[in-house]
């Protein structure tokens, strides 16, 4: 088919919803659906808003957009690269982000909730002292999303934001640029609690690597783009949440929270931590899949 047969964005949607469903592609990067993933595409290629494509659909194309959509639909299904990364940009909540192979493609559903205010200072009582919230760690930040999304919803707060990949922590500090909070989020690199010495949160975030060993080996191709070690999280999956709780408690204030996702485990975690009394904190999207604890709950 040639470019010349598509004309309008209706007809670019309707050809890379065909196109990627024959190749079978895999959605999750940003995008769960085919039509939203080419949506997703097709708005971003041509800098229109992407919170919604209705308005635009029977607006006519340019020969030089024609081609680009063409191209980047083409990328897709021969690379199996998500999306994200063709276009170097997501979006968390609307919130935009730079994004690279050197990182995961944000995702997490600690994200949500912190844009909607469950875990910010008139959420769900977590803390102590809701508005004395001065201070705040992202451990294994990748794009360094969380430590920008927290930024914004703990307007005093000063936060660290911690990866053991150089190259993660090179695309962080393009996003925290870009968002302007440079003076307010410190990159640190390091394995987990290492690089802090002794310092103490009190709020800590962490969507770490919790995927379990035969999981990241059975991976479609377009998870394969993403660094393993973003995922891979040992035998089942709980290596490193496991070092986050046992750590944990040196690195809260009195009142500090810890706030931890960890995918589909909630039992596994349970069973092997049966005297945490843990708070499962549930968003519009996912159950059992985000732990809160206080600190004085993990002394």
């Amino acid at each position: 088919m040639s470019t010349s047969d598509l004309q309008t964005i209706r007809d670019f949607l309707r050809h890379a919803v065909s196109q990627f469903r024959a190749a079978g592609v895999v959605h999750g990067h940003g995008t769960t659906s085919v039509i939203d993933e080419a949506a997703f595409i097709i708005l971003e290629t041509l800098h229109l808003p992407v919170d919604d494509i209705n308005p635009w659909l029977d607006a006519r194309l340019t020969k030089v957009e024609r081609t680009a959509l063409a191209k980047m639909i083409a990328a897709r299904v021969k690379t199996r690269k998500p999306a994200a990364y063709l276009l170097n940009k997501t979006y968390m909540h609307g919130v935009p982000f730079f994004v690279d192979e050197r990182v995961i493609v944000p995702r997490s559903y600690i994200g949500e909730l912190l844009m909607n205010g469950t875990l910010g200072p008139n959420g769900m009582g977590l803390y102590e002292t809701p508005a004395a919230i001065s201070s705040v760690l992202d451990l294994c930040t990748g794009s360094g999303c969380l430590a920008i999304l927290a930024a914004m919803t703990f307007d005093d707060a000063a936060i660290d934001a911690v990866d053991l990949s150089k190259d993660a922590l090179a695309v962080a500090k393009i996003n925290v640029k870009d968002h302007g909070l440079t003076e307010r989020i410190t990159l640190k690199q390091g394995n987990l609690f290492a690089p802090l010495k002794g310092q103490r949160y009190d709020l800590i975030i962490s969507n770490p690597p919790y995927v379990a060993r035969a999981e990241v080996k059975a991976f479609p191709p377009e998870y394969r783009h993403e660094p393993v070690m973003a995922h891979l999280g040992g035998d089942d999956g709980f290596d490193l949440v496991r070092d986050i709780l046992k750590a944990a408690p040196k690195h809260l204030t009195e009142d500090g929270v810890l706030v931890c996702e960890i995918g589909t485990g909630r039992d596994l975690l349970e069973a092997d931590f049966p005297k945490l009394p843990f708070i499962w904190v549930d968003s519009e999207e996912s159950e059992g899949e985000v732990f809160a604890l206080r600190a004085r709950d993990l002394r």
